[in-house]
């Protein structure tokens, strides 16, 4: 029970810190809403991507994570990080969003990793 807790809790915090950073910034006109499709169908492919994002951020954890909290946040940080970059760099995001999205990371790594290993009972 307690590894399906903190999937739920991962997930809650990858995916709400990043809807309101970025909600925050469409509202000063920093970023544009996606028109692409619908916000509703945005907002689920956003979801679905955050869940497999915590099952596998928990379960990596639950398997046999040798180190602490911190540790384990600044490598998801890192990688997220990267990722934004790489989508600024190649044209799939504006580095406005990029830059959210490294804000957005910045603080629901730790938060997810510090949930996780207390839910868990690591920390």
């Amino acid at each position: 029970m307690a590894l399906v807790l903190a999937i739920v809790a991962v997930l809650a915090i990858i995916y709400v810190v990043p809807f309101v950073i970025y909600a925050g910034a469409s509202a000063l006109r920093l970023v544009d809403i996606p028109s692409e499709t619908s916000p509703q169908r945005f907002l689920l492919g956003v979801l679905v991507t955050k869940l497999g994002t915590a099952v596998a951020f928990v379960l990596i954890l639950h398997l046999g994570w040798p180190g602490g909290w911190l540790t384990y946040s600044l490598i998801w940080f890192a990688m997220f990080a990267a990722s934004e970059i790489g989508d600024a760099i190649s044209g799939r995001s504006t580095w406005a969003e990029a830059l959210l999205g490294v804000l957005s990371e910045a603080i629901y790594a730790p938060l997810a990793a510090l949930s996780a290993f207390a839910i868990l009972g690591l920390g």
